[in-house]
């Protein structure tokens, strides 16, 4: 077999491969939502739904809620090397614009999903 017939079959191969990955895992294929940063902007988006009383009273000072803050996380950057874990908790730094200025958000999650799987806005820093 030559070099020519051997490409020709590769290149098939790698066809009807490509079609039976998309048929099996779709959109998941073609972006990003299977990183770590993207699974965990993915967990806040849809259990963000509390804020410490710290948090709320600088939600009240720059005068947004809390679903403006979870609407913000699609566009924000999740720093996983700054994850710090304490005990059973997870706490989150996300860097995100709220109002047009830049924030750090600071939201803690527990580790076992089966006990809550909320978060908690814990504070807003500026940058």
């Amino acid at each position: 077999m030559d070099l020519k017939r051997r490409l020709q079959l590769y290149l098939v191969g790698l066809i009807i491969g490509g079609v039976v990955a998309y048929f099996f895992y779709g959109e998941r294929l073609t972006n990003s939502a299977w990183t770590p940063e993207e699974k965990i902007k993915q967990r806040l988006r849809t259990t963000l739904i509390k804020a410490s009383p710290e948090a709320e009273q600088q939600l009240a000072t720059r005068s947004i809620h809390l679903s403006d803050v979870r609407a913000s996380i699609e566009q924000a950057s999740v720093d996983v090397g700054d994850t710090k874990r304490s005990g059973d908790s997870l706490f989150y730094t996300v860097d995100t614009k709220l109002q047009g200025s830049d924030a750090r958000l600071i939201v803690v999650g527990l580790r076992d999903f089966d006990r809550d799987s909320t978060a908690t806005l814990w504070a807003i820093q500026d940058r």
